[in-house]
């Protein structure tokens, strides 16, 4: 298993639709919306917040593992980062979004996950069809009433996005 980055872990976080980074009692953390979900101690321990159900599978296939008690109470799992592989660290901060996250919010972004029918170009990547499709924003005619500066300004759309966006509005005319 190849050891997995703060840089990966920043990345999984931050194409979640209204994640920001900041911090919490200054170690780096996640949020959406203001909630947090994710934090990282200066050690590199992952700090996820997770159902009950996630945390018993999560302590048992994870050996390094650790319970993250919050007055005594169960809410998550610490997970030294080197012992995540890619897939798993994807895993844990999508279902702890998912776990603290606005229910309509979830709901929406697995609605534009699982839509076909939208008429916006596979080649933006499907971060940027997420954020988008999330905004509301399903055709490329919706797209060309935004600015590149509304884009960029949504989670997930970056600047390859944009011009690929902006290259397939030129070449439909």
């Amino acid at each position: 298993m190849t050891v997995t980055t703060l840089g990966q872990l920043r990345r999984a976080a931050l194409r979640l639709p209204e994640v920001g980074e900041g911090t919490h009692h200054g170690m780096i953390a996640f949020a959406v919306r203001g909630r947090g979900f994710l934090a990282v101690t200066d050690d590199r321990v992952v700090q996820v917040q997770l159902p009950d159900d996630l945390v018993d599978r999560t302590l048992q296939t994870h050996p390094t593992a650790e319970p993250l008690l919050r007055m005594g109470a169960r809410v998550g799992v610490a997970v030294p980062l080197a012992g995540l592989g890619g897939q798993e660290l994807n895993q844990l901060v999508r279902a702890s979004w998912e776990h603290v996250a606005p229910k309509r919010l979830v709901a929406a972004t697995r609605a534009a996950e699982a839509s076909t029918e939208h008429g916006l170009p596979a080649g933006i990547g499907r971060p940027a069809t997420r954020a988008l499709l999330a905004a509301g924003i399903t055709t490329l005619d919706e797209v060309a009433q935004r600015t590149d500066a509304e884009l960029l300004a949504l989670h997930g759309v970056g600047p390859r996005a944009v011009r690929v966006l902006r290259e397939t509005i030129a070449g439909e005319g």
